[in-house]
C-alpha cells in the first residue's frame, strides 16, 4: 500500500511539474514582443559663433567636441533623429549664420559621429541658399551616411516613404514645414521641400499606412519663443491624428513645449526646443532628448513604452583658453570641471524649467 501511495504521489508531482512547465512556455509565447527605440532632438542650429569656435584652420572645422559630453545619450536608441536647422551646401556658397544659414560640411560629419541616423531638413531655413543649396545639402547629408526626410531631389524621391525597420517593426517617417521665410518654390520644384498642406499630409499618410506599423509625423511649426502650443498647432495635430498618424513630434519655437499623451500609442511633442544654438537666454538655451520605444506583441498590436525626457543645456564658455560650445546633460548633481558658478546656476535653472514642463513623464 505504501509503495502504491508513493507511486501515486510521484505521478501527481510529475503531472503538476510538466503541466506547469507547459503553461509557462505557453505564457511566454503569448507575451513575447518586438521593440524598436527612438531618440529625437529639436533644432540643430549652427550660428556663426558655433562654426567660428570650431575652426581648426581656414575652411577646416571640427565640431566633434561639441557633442562629446552628450554622445553616449544619443547612441542608445536604434534610431536617433534631429532637425537640421541650416543649409550645408559647402564653402563655395560662403558660410554664414542667422538669418541665412550655410554651415561647413564637417558639421554633418560630427552629427554622424555623435550617433545621429536621420536628419529632418524641412524647415524655414531649407532654402537659405536657394534651390541649388537645398539639393547640395541633401547630397552632403547622403555622403555622410545619414538619412534625410522633408526634402527631396526629385518627384520619385519625394513620393517614396522613409521606412525605419528593426525587429519586424516598420516605422514610417514624414516631415513638413510651415514655410520658407517668405521664399517660394516654383511649381516645377514643389517636390524639393515639404510644406504643411493637409491634403498632401493626408495623401502621404494614406500611402504609408499599408506599408508600415507606425507613422511618425515631424512638423516644423508654432510661434517662436512661446512655451505653450497655439491654437493652430493643437488643431493641426488633431487633424493629422485623424488622418492616421500615430505620433507627432515638432520643433521651431526654439523653446520646449509640453507633450500631450492621448493613449498608449498616440502622443504629440509640440516642441523639443534647441539642441544646439547660440541663443543664450533662458529657455532657448535648453533642449531635450525625447526617448521612447514602440512595442509590438504577437497580435501585432503596437504601444509606446519607456517614454522619457533627457534634459540638455548648451554651454558656451572658455575651455583650454578658447571659446567653445558643449551640449551637456542637464541635472543638478554633476557639473563639468570647466563650469563657472554662473554656468551651474543657469544649467540648474534649465533642468528645473524642463522638469516642471514634464510633470508625470520620466525625466532622466
Amino acid at each position: 500500500m505504501k509503495n502504491l501511495l508513493f507511486l501515486f504521489l510521484i505521478a501527481l508531482i510529475s503531472f503538476y511539474f510538466f503541466s506547469s512547465t507547459k503553461n509557462l512556455v505557453e505564457e511566454k509565447k503569448t507575451f513575447t514582443s518586438k521593440e524598436i527605440s527612438f531618440s529625437f532632438v529639436g533644432d540643430l542650429m549652427c550660428h556663426s559663433p558655433i562654426y567660428e569656435s570650431s575652426k581648426v584652420e581656414k575652411d577646416s572645422f571640427d565640431f566633434n567636441p561639441i557633442f562629446e559630453e552628450i554622445k553616449n545619450y544619443l547612441s542608445q536608441a536604434d534610431f536617433t533623429i534631429g532637425n537640421l536647422e541650416t543649409v550645408v551646401a559647402g564653402n563655395e556658397f560662403s558660410f554664414s549664420g542667422y538669418p541665412n544659414f550655410n554651415s561647413p560640411i564637417e558639421y554633418l560629419t560630427a552629427l554622424k559621429n555623435a550617433g545621429f541616423d536621420v536628419l529632418i531638413n524641412a524647415n524655414n531655413h531649407s532654402l537659405d541658399r536657394g534651390i541649388v543649396g537645398a539639393i547640395k545639402t541633401i547630397e552632403n547629408i547622403e555622403r555622410n551616411g545619414l538619412l534625410h526626410i522633408g526634402t527631396a531631389k526629385n518627384e520619385i524621391e519625394r513620393d517614396s516613404i522613409l521606412i525605419l525597420e528593426k525587429n519586424e517593426i516598420k516605422v514610417g517617417l514624414l516631415a513638413y514645414t510651415y514655410g520658407l521665410n517668405g521664399n517660394n518654390l516654383p511649381k516645377s520644384k514643389k517636390f524639393l521641400i515639404n510644406i504643411i498642406d493637409t491634403t498632401l499630409i493626408k495623401k502621404d499618410i494614406s500611402k504609408a499606412k499599408p506599408k508600415v506599423d507606425v507613422i511618425i509625423v515631424y512638423l516644423h511649426f508654432g510661434e517662436e519663443y512661446q512655451r505653450v502650443p497655439n491654437k493652430f498647432q493643437v488643431e493641426l495635430a488633431n487633424q493629422i491624428f485623424s488622418f492616421g498618424a500615430d505620433v507627432i513630434i515638432a520643433s521651431h519655437p526654439h523653446v520646449i513645449q509640453p507633450i500631450e499623451i492621448m493613449n498608449d500609442k498616440n502622443f504629440v511633442a509640440y516642441s523639443l526646443g534647441n539642441f544646439l544654438s547660440n541663443q543664450r537666454w533662458r529657455y532657448s538655451d535648453s533642449g531635450m532628448i525625447l526617448n521612447f520605444t514602440f512595442e509590438k506583441n504577437d497580435s501585432n498590436k503596437i504601444r509606446v513604452k519607456n517614454l522619457s525626457v533627457t534634459p540638455t543645456w548648451v554651454y558656451k564658455g572658455t575651455i583650454d583658453k578658447q571659446t567653445q560650445f558643449r551640449i551637456i546633460k542637464a541635472d543638478t548633481s554633476n557639473y563639468p570641471k570647466y563650469f563657472s558658478a554662473i554656468d551651474k546656476l543657469k544649467m540648474k535653472q534649465s533642468f528645473l524649467d524642463t522638469k516642471k514642463i514634464f510633470e508625470g513623464i520620466e525625466v532622466q
